[in-house]
Parts: C-alpha cells; sequence; structure tokens
C-alpha cells in the first residue's frame, strides 16, 4: 500500500452505523461522508460520481432502507437502496479497485432453524426488506472485485428509531408493558459494529494478503435473546425498576411484514478471519449505557 493517507467513502453517516464509523474509521483515513444532497442512493449516476471524484481506497456502505414494514408497501424504493445502489457501488468499487464493505441482516433467513446461522446456511427472506437486502448481497457476489458483506442483527444506539430508545421512551408512559418472546437474535449496538468494522476495514487496507479476506460474514456478538428479554436488560440497565414486562407471542402485535422466529447469526468466521473480540449482547448493552446515559428515545422501533 502506498504510505499516502487513504480515502475513505462513507455513505450513509447520518444513520446509526454510519455515525459511529465517523469515528472508528477516522484513524484510517481521511474520511469523505456527503449528505444526501450530494450522493442520492437511488440515483446511480450520483454512486458513481462520488467514487470517482473521492477515488477512495474504501467504501463503507452503511446507508440503506431499513423500515421492515414499510418496505412492503415501498419495493420499489426499498429495491432501489438495498438492491440497485449496493450493485451499482460494486462496479464502481471493482473498476476503481477499491474494497467495499456492505450491510445486510439476519434477515436473509426465514426463522426456521434453531441453532446460529452460518453463512453457509442458504437465505430465504420472508418480506421485502429481507429480500431486497438479499438481492444486494447478491449483486456484490454476482460482480466479484474486493467487497466484504458484513451481516449483522438487531442494531441500536442513542439515535434514529431503535427498539432501545422505544423502551426507554415507553418506559416514561406506562409501568407495564407487552413485548414479544416468540422471535429470537442478537442484538448489536451499532458503536461495537463500528468499532469492529474499522478493525476489518484497518486489515483490508493494510493486509499483505488481504485479497483473501473478501466475501460474506457474519457480525454480532454472543448469546442470543428475544425481544422480551431484550427489554428485561434494557431497563435492568437504566434502572427501570419501576417498569414490569409480560412477554406475548407475536400475534399480540400484527404487523405489514412477517419477521423471522429465530434469526441468530454465528459470527466465528469474522472472529477467526479478523482476530475479533466477540463481546457477548449484554456486554455490548452495558457499554452502550456506559456511553449513552442520557439516550433520549424516540418512538417507532425499526425493526
Amino acid at each position: 500500500m502506498s504510505d499516502a493517507t487513504p480515502t475513505i467513502l462513507l455513505l450513509g453517516a447520518t444513520g446509526q452505523v454510519g455515525h459511529e464509523l465517523r469515528r472508528t474509521l477516522a484513524p484510517l483515513g481521511t474520511v469523505q461522508a456527503p449528505g444526501r444532497d450530494e450522493v442520492d442512493l437511488a440515483a446511480a449516476d450520483t454512486l458513481r460520481r462520488a467514487v470517482v471524484e473521492t477515488e477512495p481506497a474504501l467504501i463503507v456502505n452503511a446507508a440503506a432502507y431499513t423500515d421492515v414494514d414499510g418496505a412492503e408497501g415501498e419495493l420499489e424504493r426499498a429495491a432501489q437502496l438495498n438492491a440497485e445502489a449496493p450493485r451499482v457501488l460494486a462496479e464502481a468499487a471493482r473498476e476503481t479497485e477499491a474494497w467495499l464493505v456492505h450491510y445486510s441482516t439476519d434477515y436473509v433467513f426465514d426463522g426456521e432453524k434453531r441453532t446460529p446461522y452460518t453463512e453457509e446456511d442458504a437465505p430465504n427472506p420472508i418480506n421485502v426488506y429481507g429480500r431486497t437486502k438479499r438481492e444486494g448481497e447478491q449483486a456484490l457476489q454476482e460482480i466479484g472485485g474486493r467487497s466484504v458483506i458484513l451481516r449483522s442483527s438487531w442494531v441500536y444506539s442513542d439515535r434514529r428509531s431503535n427498539f432501545v430508545r422505544t423502551m426507554l421512551q415507553l418506559a416514561d408512559e406506562r409501568d407495564h408493558l407487552t413485548v414479544v418472546d416468540d422471535q429470537i437474535g442478537v442484538p448489536t449496538w451499532a458503536g461495537w459494529l463500528a468499532e469492529a468494522t474499522a478493525t476489518i476495514g484497518e486489515q483490508l487496507l493494510t493486509g499483505d494478503d488481504s485479497s483473501s479476506l473478501r466475501g460474506l460474514y457474519h457480525l454480532t456478538g454472543t448469546g442470543q435473546t428475544s425481544w422480551y428479554g431484550f427489554a428485561q436488560a434494557i431497563f435492568a440497565q437504566f434502572g427501570r425498576t419501576d417498569v414490569s414486562v409480560e412477554p406475548v407471542p407475536s400475534t399480540e402485535y400484527p404487523s405489514s411484514a412477517p419477521r423471522p422466529s429465530y434469526s441468530a447469526l454465528d459470527s466465528t468466521r469474522a472472529r477467526t478471519t479478523f482476530d475479533l473480540t466477540l463481546p457477548t449482547w449484554t456486554a455490548q448493552l452495558a457499554r452502550f449505557r456506559e456511553r449513552a446515559p442520557q439516550a433520549e428515545p424516540e418512538s417507532t422501533p425499526s425493526g
């Protein structure tokens, strides 16, 4: 690699993971994070122009359509952001020989399994969001080049719409909550995900044989829980002993998009390939509590 400071093109910098990536990627190079007024993910020409003009060594795509229920009624928009935009980025990255890191989701799986999904398990999404994210994965895999796909799950932070913020807001409004207990996954703090991504990015930029690192990886902490178990842990971390939580089945909360009943991911491949430390999901929640003691919630979970 050249001694010149590498340029990193970050897309989706205002989102949950993107906001954290501004911090974690900064030590690796010069981070260029164009806003929506500069780069429209639904407009291929602006994506290509951003890659050509910045000449990045690394592109990190943290932008996506993430409204799981909304995607059911906005298929075209979801497909543009989750499938077509990654395809355009992959083509531009291949042409410029840049690395591309792209995020995907546990919702590419149907939930029929009862042990953590590995990268070898066949995707079978059951909602529009999952299908469009899977199409984005397939685009990168078909185009080739130097790309890394990172599947994560149940992401939360102190910004935007997510389960933690929703629970904390509801706790201010009610003393008794009912939460779904028949969907199992791995909660992931955006801050840790961004830190792990930076560790991966550094190896992509500096590794002597970094081409061997391309491919698909699961990236979450360890352990698993239900939304109900997650809610209990949130209230325990934030000292909300005044709130009681009752487990209920998913049928109590009908939604536009079906969710997989089980979507825990096995991140062994990422851990061994990149020498990552995988904390438990509860340890991540504790770190989040330390980092964001005054996290002000929003009302709508992102699913």
